[in-house]
């Protein structure tokens, strides 16, 4: 009889991309993995040699002001079923860590800690990204002003008044798109720095409160004339005309309502951008009983998704590759943040496409009740 062979322990966890290190009732460290050694950097020495001692030298220094010390963390994860979140400090950022309880067959009982590694690269992104925007609105607000003088100090002979400030106002709606731009970047930089840094929870339970959708959408509507929408290369028109309300009445929601206009103007402003100018964007709200929620679609007659970009739609820096999308200028990075601001709130993000007939962006939030608040804030703490 031919036996299975598995691989062993070690390989398994070398496999791993997060860091791991298991550590014996007697405060040895019996293993640890490569993705360790790469995060910990010189201080796994001290890890390996002084086992738990080196590791409360490492996480306490590291760990928040909300956290007592790795010890306590330790103990709640012993006394647990489910492995113990908590998070250090590392090089300006927060990254997210578990405490476990290990069961081994003999009765020991081990305890293991795993560090996840950020994706640094996507943050290098957006750097570069922001440099270059604030390189060309450098360049172009001081050209463009420069030109702006001579025209008013030294106008051609020939020129009337208003051609100089037809001409003047050219240069105007230039320096204006690259603000519009540079401005765009800068929040979703703020954004970004919200979720990079761990905070993103926190900030929306404080923020989170009964919102009731019909007097909500409607003063959502009217902030829509006080800041452009849409890129103002694309358009320098109202939106508004273009929007279809359906919201019944006394359908109320948790949420934070300052992130859910974030995400509703980053969905709008892709659905008005990614579609033909006369056609209409629609604003649906129902009551989904099943589950006692509150679903919110927003749906175009657009370019549509293609079905072999449907995985990638939420990943940062990724756009859509057909013509009509890549003409548009964009980052790629609003979906992204639109949906860890969501699931952060609570609810769920999710799209259905029909390339070339348009998309549909769903949003679904718990429905308010008396006792939402309260059972909404102890999920979210999870």
């Amino acid at each position: 009889m031919k036996t299975e062979r598995r691989p062993d322990s070690q390989a398994v966890i070398d496999g791993l991309g997060q860091g791991t290190l298991l550590f014996d009732s007697n405060n040895r460290l019996v293993q640890y993995n490569q993705a360790a050694r790469r995060i910990l950097g010189g201080d796994m020495r001290a890890v390996a040699r002084e086992g738990w001692v080196g590791a409360l030298n490492y996480f306490d220094r590291r760990l928040p002001i909300e956290y007592e010390s790795l010890n306590s963390i330790r103990t709640k994860a012993l006394t647990s079923s489910r492995p113990v979140r908590f998070k250090i400090d590392r090089h300006g950022a927060f990254v997210p860590c578990w405490a476990a309880a290990v069961h081994g067959q003999s009765g020991e009982v081990y305890t293991m800690i795993t560090i996840e590694q950020p994706d640094w690269a996507a943050m290098g992104e957006l750097l570069r990204h922001y440099l270059k925007e604030a390189n060309d609105a450098i360049d172009a607000t001081a050209g463009h002003a420069r030109l702006i003088q001579r025209s008013m100090s030294n106008p051609k002979a020939n020129m009337t008044v208003e051609q100089i400030a037809r001409r003047i106002g050219g240069f105007a709606r230039i320096i204006g798109v690259h603000m519009f731009r540079m401005r765009q970047l800068t929040d979703m930089m703020v954004r970004w720095e919200v979720i990079r840094t761990d905070r993103l929870r926190e900030t929306v339970s404080s923020q989170r409160s009964k919102v009731l959708l019909e007097d909500f959408l409607s003063e959502f509507m009217e902030s829509l004339g006080d800041t452009p929408l849409v890129d103002p290369e694309t358009s320098d028109e109202s939106p508004r005309p273009r929007i279809k309300m359906i919201v019944p009445a006394n359908l109320y929601i948790v949420a934070a309502p300052h992130y859910l206009s974030l995400v509703l103007r980053d969905i709008l402003r892709n659905a008005i951008m990614y579609s033909m100018r006369a056609t209409p964007v629609y604003i649906a709200v129902q009551e989904i009983g099943a589950d006692d929620s509150i679903q919110i679609d927003v749906t175009d007659e657009g370019y549509g998704i293609r079905r072999t970009e449907y995985g990638t739609v939420f990943e940062p820096f990724v756009r859509a590759k057909q013509p009509e999308i890549i003409g548009e200028f964009g980052y790629g990075l609003s979906l992204y943040l639109c949906k860890h601001e969501v699931e952060a709130m609570g609810g769920r993000l999710w799209f259905k496409s029909d390339e070339g007939h348009g998309t549909t962006f769903s949003l679904k939030f718990p429905a308010w009740r008396e006792d939402a608040a309260s059972s909404a804030s102890e999920s979210s703490g999870s």
